[in-house]
């Protein structure tokens, strides 16, 4: 970037002028991570690569902006905004670009080595390792991880008081996100503490890239192989084997009939998690006969494809279970396949959002999200460049996988829910399975009051998951037929195999059109634990929002059929349940939802409260279903003709 003569006067003179500062911690690591030793002082002449993430500007309107297009009482519900739009609006203040380039300036990086990315968000310039040290007040050191690769971090970071507001983080600084190839990674090792999150619990980082992996621990699990004709008579049997016909009959939804060309929903995978088309037709054969031989319509982003390489449960059962599922209850309506990454590096929730929204793309961490072309070459790796932007969102996206909020950073958190927040803008319903641990985490792990660390889950403070925990997402739960009773009994909170995550954010405050909600539930069945086990100030973002069935699934899975169980069912149906509502308001006229958590709150009477089951973990019975929304299935699960019929009542 060039500067005028005018502006470098301008710039040097304020910083003459600006006067001794006050210099406070940014971030800080607790420790170095599992897998990582010290191995020496960087040299102070080496050559960093900074980048320093600007913050955006509007975020204290996002919450009324994302209202008035999302609240069923505001007379602009469904007037989505257009992505040039939402940039414009978001894009860091001149005051933020100006303070940190002051800043930069008054310490020696001299105006024309700086530039700004294309998104606007970022600053970028190269700087030694002594200016570096210098400007931050930090050291720099050379880490080594057990399989070789180096690592450049510290341990902490200053920034002056008064340039604190107008950044949200550095980077090459605090974080271990680095990327391990997967061939060689140990997976137990990705989840590593860095930082401070903002309940005060170190947060865990070697997450981001290992989440496709078969050892992530927010995959479905995987019960009985199961003789298909025993479940001839599928309403009888619901209690014991879900089939698509169960999922109509417990929330009354009919086949799809139509196919807008309007309409669209989307299935996230990541690799090396795939599908297989024998595994789609044997499904079909059974359930769904006019789509044997039907495709989902592949989207694939920085080298994803549904790889046939490495199969078994661990690397099919996801997808498997996800497009079975989807394509069968939304059918005539196709449905898009988001295959995000290559074998070798893999790819993070990030990586899958930049190829929706290149200005998100350039404000990646290089050190937490995946960088291509892949710098592992080898087999399986993707060596064209990283795709930012070029790809469009479906109405509706749905994800069967999900992290620790422990497992990243608090800003890294932020920065990626506030992308949603902006697709929500656009007219996108995202979905979130919200875990299958309870109150625990992924591997149903809790975090030890004393270490800060991960320990077995059977004490400790409970574990949220991320992007649950998100107030600008929809958190689906899991739900089960109660043991023998029909399909048309009240369902319970799921307790079969898998246990409803949900729970309270260590991160996120509490958005208003839940607040109602979780405030009746503290008031009239406050939960019997305190502060040491759960984020109880009543302030924070609780989840999940609604549930759906995730027990006893039929699979076709590596061509046989399998029972499977978790969220990672739940997510799918609730996606296929809100596409069928956007195809009835499309014909009518009518905008797709968007995001639709101010519409459910707005509309409890739509779902069937679910009164009975917990959510176990960390040693406790979890919390317990309740009338009203409870952190264990949320609102309940859908209705279909009550949920259409407010659905079709908006404007």
């Amino acid at each position: 970037m060039h500067f005028s003569l005018l502006t470098l006067s301008a710039l040097v003179a304020s910083s003459l002028a600006l006067p001794p500062v006050n210099h406070v911690v940014h971030e800080k690591r607790d420790r170095i991570p599992p897998g990582w030793q010290y191995h020496e002082k960087l040299e102070s002449s080496k050559v960093l690569p900074m980048r320093i993430a600007l913050a955006q500007s509007n975020l204290d309107k996002a919450d009324e902006f994302l209202m008035d297009v999302s609240h069923p009482d505001s007379p602009n519900y469904g007037k989505h905004w257009t992505h040039e739009a939402i940039a414009v609006k978001f894009a860091p203040s001149p005051e933020s670009v100006d303070t940190v380039k002051s800043w930069l300036v008054s310490s020696g990086i001299a105006p024309e080595r700086i530039s700004r990315s294309q998104s606007l968000g970022w600053l970028k310039f190269d700087a030694t390792v002594a200016e570096a040290e210098r400007l931050l007040k930090t050291e720099y050191h050379l880490y080594k991880h057990e399989t070789g690769k180096p690592h450049v971090a510290c341990s902490d970071y200053h920034i002056p008081e008064h340039v604190t507001p107008h950044v949200d983080f550095i980077t090459p600084t605090v974080h271990f996100d680095v990327k391990i190839p997967q061939a060689v990674a140990k997976p137990v090792e990705k989840r590593a503490p860095t930082t401070t999150a903002a309940a005060g619990h170190p947060v865990k980082t070697k997450a981001a890239l290992g989440i496709g992996a078969p050892s992530s621990g927010s995959l479905p699990k995987k019960g009985a192989q199961i003789n298909i004709k025993s479940i001839i008579d599928e309403l009888k049997n619901c209690n014991k084997f879900i089939t698509p016909n169960c999922l109509r009959a417990l929330y009354l939804f009919p086949p799809g009939l139509t196919a807008n060309p309007k309409n669209s929903y989307g299935i996230v995978e990541y690799t090396p998690q795939a599908y297989l088309q024998g595994d789609l037709d044997l499904f079909f054969a059974n359930f769904s006969k006019k789509q044997v031989q039907r495709t989902p319509t592949l989207q694939s982003i920085d080298g994803g494809i549904p790889q046939t390489t490495q199969q078994g449960f661990g690397f099919n059962g996801e997808s498997d279970l996800d497009l079975e599922y989807a394509m069968a209850l939304i059918n005539p309506q196709n449905t898009t396949l988001y295959q995000v990454g290559d074998q070798v590096e893999g790819a993070s929730f990030n990586d899958f959002l930049d190829a929706l929204d290149g200005s998100y793309c350039a404000g990646d961490d290089p050190f937490q999200d995946a960088t291509y072309p892949d710098p592992f070459p080898g087999e399986g790796a993707y060596l064209g460049p990283k795709n930012c932007g070029g790809f469009a969102a479906t109405k509706v996206i749905s994800t069967s996988y999900g992290y620790n909020e422990a497992d990243l950073t608090a800003a890294y958190e932020r920065r990626q829910c506030n992308e949603y927040m902006k697709l929500g803008l656009a007219g996108t319903s995202f979905l979130f399975s919200s875990g299958d641990n309870g109150v625990a985490g992924n591997r149903g792990v809790c975090i030890d009051p004393a270490t800060k660390e991960y320990n077995d889950g059977k004490s400790g403070i409970f574990n949220p998951g991320f992007p649950s925990t998100c107030p600008y997402i929809t958190s689906i739960g899991a739900t089960q037929i109660v043991p023998g009773a029909s399909v048309t009994a009240p369902e319970e909170a799921c307790e079969t195999v898998i246990f409803s995550g949900g729970g309270f954010s260590n991160v996120f405050p509490l958005p208003s059109y839940q607040a109602s909600a979780v405030q009746s539930f503290f008031k009239n069945f406050p939960p019997p634990y305190g502060a040491d086990r759960f984020n109880n100030s009543q302030a924070t973002r609780g989840f999940p929002d609604i549930s759906a069935n995730g027990a006893n699934y039929v699979v076709a899975v590596d061509g046989v059929f399998a029972l499977v169980y978790g969220t990672s069912a739940s997510s799918p149906v609730v996606g296929a349940i809100l596409t069928l509502i956007n195809e009835a308001r499309l014909y009518a006229g009518k905008s797709s939802l968007g995001f639709i958590n101010p519409f459910l709150y707005a509309n409890p009477g739509a779902f069937n409260d679910i009164t009975q089951g917990g959510n176990q973990g960390c040693g406790t019975p979890g919390f317990q279903s309740v009338t009203g929304w409870d952190p264990v299935t949320g609102l309940g699960t859908p209705n279909f003709p009550k949920l259409l019929a407010a659905a079709l009542k908006l404007q």
